[in-house]
């Protein structure tokens, strides 16, 4: 018994020297990083209640509204959870200072772990300044005709590429200089898998700089099937809702190769205009008697025209020979055709909502099989699109019905035609 009792003190001797401090200066070491991480703890608690506290107290106090995207936003969280990152980063290397075989791994796992997390925080808490940016960009008018959605998606892949390469270098523990260095050489690769990125960007630089389109604005695109409002104008696409609710995406620089119409110049001018014909049967087309006349010079509109146009025939008809002046194909009359345009034209410029300011157009255009075109040619003052069709609609409501006034009306399909005569001969 006492030489196994002399054995143990022995092997308790031999630890006291040769392992006692090892295992002292461990336990040391695991007791300050503890403190480490309680210290970190307690910073991102300070940080996160004081720094919070603090701007919302400013963000109430001001009359901006702008400012309350920050409250909305990460930002405020990425950047107190940086304060306990570095401070683990600096601070552990000086916590774990006792030399023995697994000290330079455990110490340097730490900090490249604390590196790495600094680097993603810090990449994070950029992205959410972005957004904030460009919510705020947003609220202003400014943002219709110069977005800059585009030129934060470049900013944010330049940041996810910088955080990459810096992630990279710090686990290779290789200067990050070396790796963009390296870049050079992957330059056809990075152009092949980003190829619609940098056809967007180019694409966008042109689209913001000649303002051909914007977020808001109406286009039209056939190709794409797209018709209706812009909703976004990204990078790489174009996000359009269609009037049936539906949304189409179109590639961004597909609106520099290939045409689209845009409506933006019809909302800002305030007027829409109206490019519409009533195809008149010519059968119903001829002179007007007396009895047509007299019921035309009834109509207040056609007073002015039928006065001076009346004065005007009668003075050339006294100016030509006195024989065969009863021949209408000698003598100067009136056609029911005609005084309907000049109808058209009067009712038109007293319309209150057709615009004064632009081109109004009564005109005949070339015969077809289909009559002939009676084209109205003007621009309403009112653009929305329910008034402008309710607009439309009322008028030809209106000639449409006054036709048979003037003795004419409005070509249907020959065959109906024929059809309906033959029962009204029967």
């Amino acid at each position: 018994m006492q030489e196994w009792h002399n054995e143990l003190s022995k092997q308790f001797f031999n630890l006291n020297h040769a392992d006692l401090g090892l295992i002292k200066g461990l336990l040391v070491d695991a007791i300050l990083f503890s403190l480490v991480l309680a210290l970190a703890a307690l910073a991102y608690y300070l940080v996160r209640n004081i720094l919070v506290r603090v701007v919302n107290k400013v963000v109430h106090k001001t009359k901006n509204t702008w400012d309350d995207e920050l409250l909305q936003s990460k930002l405020l969280t990425w950047v107190a959870l940086l304060v306990p990152t570095v401070i683990i980063w600096n601070a552990a290397p000086l916590a774990i200072t006792t030399e023995h075989a697994g000290y330079p791994f455990f110490a340097d796992l730490v900090q490249v772990a604390a590196r790495v997390t600094v680097i993603i925080l810090s990449f994070l808490a950029a992205n959410s300044l972005l957004n904030i940016v460009e919510r705020i960009y947003e609220r202003y008018e400014v943002s219709r005709e110069l977005p800059i959605k585009s030129l934060i998606q470049v900013i944010r892949i330049i940041l996810v590429l910088a955080s990459l390469i810096f992630i990279i270098s710090t686990l290779l523990n290789k200067s990050p200089v070396l790796i963009f260095s390296g870049l050079g050489a992957m330059t056809a690769i990075m152009m092949l898998i980003f190829k619609d990125s940098i056809l967007g960007l180019v694409a966008g630089v042109q689209l913001s700089a000649n303002r051909m389109v914007a977020r808001g604005d109406w286009i039209e695109m056939p190709k794409f099937g797209a018709d209706g409002d812009v909703l976004e104008v990204a990078l790489t696409t174009v996000k359009v809702r269609n009037w049936d609710m539906t949304i189409t995406t179109i590639p961004t620089y597909a609106l520099i190769s290939d045409s689209f119409k845009n409506w933006r110049g019809m909302s800002n001018s305030g007027v829409r205009r109206i490019k519409r014909a009533i195809n008149i049967d010519m059968s119903t087309v001829g002179f007007l008697n007396d009895s047509m006349l007299s019921k035309m010079q009834q109509i207040n509109l056609l007073k002015p025209y039928l006065a001076k146009k009346q004065k005007e025939i009668d003075e050339w008809n006294t100016s030509q020979p006195e024989e065969g002046k009863n021949n209408p194909v000698n003598a100067r009359a009136l056609t029911n055709l005609g005084t309907f345009r000049a109808y058209c034209e009067q009712y038109l410029k007293n319309h209150p909502k057709i615009d004064d300011q632009h081109t109004l157009l009564v005109r005949q255009l070339q015969p077809t099989d289909h009559g002939i075109p009676i084209e109205l040619y003007i621009f309403t003052n009112d653009n929305r699109w329910v008034h402008y069709e309710g607009i439309q609609s009322d008028i030809f409501d209106h000639l449409l019905s006054v036709l048979p006034e003037f003795g004419l009306r409005a070509f249907q399909s020959p065959s109906d035609h024929c059809f309906k005569t033959a029962l009204q001969g029967r």
